[in-house]
């Protein structure tokens, strides 16, 4: 006798493996732990395997649950596919965000797959520039909604989190020792003035030997320890560390993740986009508690 796989379990597990937890794949799916838990409980005795170790602080999965998460997306994925095809049809035409490099990752691929099952004739074209860039791109209307990395916060904008900027350099590097202090920034990185500020508030003498907005020639520039960088915490590339200079640099404060949309009562398209960006940053910022 053939037995069905129940959605509703399959979302949840699918979202405990991406959110590492249940906490924050109970919110963002809107439900309670108790139903997640529930729900786990039920898709684990429906196949007669344990699918999650809960062992450790955070939430992993067993040789099972890896095995079976390749084929929940893809039953997820069809499921909104078609009830998306059959029921929200009335939306077609295209959304430009503007979202920062640094920041694409964890959240963005997150909305855009969950943006494209609600909206499968809409598209989102993503675009990847510096802050300042978009901007501008965003006041001349070429962009529908933007997030942006920034020391405050704009007229019209909306602050999701805030991340410390950390000074990083090439693993056990030595150049933030050399004074004057060696620099390598992108010509428009917002953090450069700020860095540049704090440095001079601290007496530190400073020299900019890369000027590029080619992000690959700063990070080759860094990772070679001819000079150092500043990034938000828990963004810096695996050839980069964070510089443990014991008090020895001028430390940052939080930088905010903005965003900013255009008039929300146009249409609920772009109100379920700005939500969806919303929602993930604030899974992202809830603590991953099993």
């Amino acid at each position: 006798m053939a037995r069905n796989l129940d959605m509703t379990s399959l979302r949840s597990f699918v979202a405990v493996a991406d959110t590492g937890g249940v906490t924050r794949a109970a919110g963002l799916l809107n439900l309670t732990q108790s139903a997640v838990s529930m729900q786990l409980k039920r898709l684990e005795d429906s196949l007669d395997a344990g699918l999650l170790d809960r062992s450790g602080r955070t939430v992993a999965l067993t040789p099972q649950g890896e095995q079976l998460l390749g084929y929940a997306r893809r039953i997820l994925a069809l499921n909104d596919e078609i009830h998306a095809r059959l029921t929200a049809t009335e939306f077609e035409g295209e959304l430009k965000l503007g979202v920062p490099h640094d920041i694409v990752y964890p959240v963005i691929p997150t909305v855009l797959r969950q943006f494209a099952a609600r909206y499968p004739r809409m598209r989102v074209h993503l675009l990847s520039s510096f802050t300042r860039n978009l901007m501008d791109e965003f006041n001349r209307g070429e962009v529908d909604l933007m997030l942006t990395t920034e020391d405050s916060v704009g007229s019209g904008g909306e602050t999701l989190t805030q991340i410390p900027l950390v000074w990083v350099g090439a693993p056990g590097g030595q150049a933030w020792k050399q004074r004057p202090l060696r620099l390598a920034f992108e010509q428009r990185c917002f953090f450069r003035q700020y860095v540049q500020r704090r440095l001079d508030d601290a007496g530190i003498a400073w020299e900019m030997v890369v000027q590029s907005n080619s992000s690959r020639t700063i990070e080759a520039t860094v990772s070679a320890d001819l000079a150092v960088h500043a990034m938000l915490e828990g963004t810096e590339p695996r050839h980069f560390e964070q510089i443990d200079h014991g008090g020895n640099l001028p430390a940052f404060r939080k930088m905010n993740i903005n965003m900013y949309h255009a008039d929300l009562k146009d249409g609920p398209v772009l109100a379920d986009l700005a939500k969806l960006i919303r929602d993930g940053f604030y899974t992202m910022n809830m603590p991953a508690m099993a």
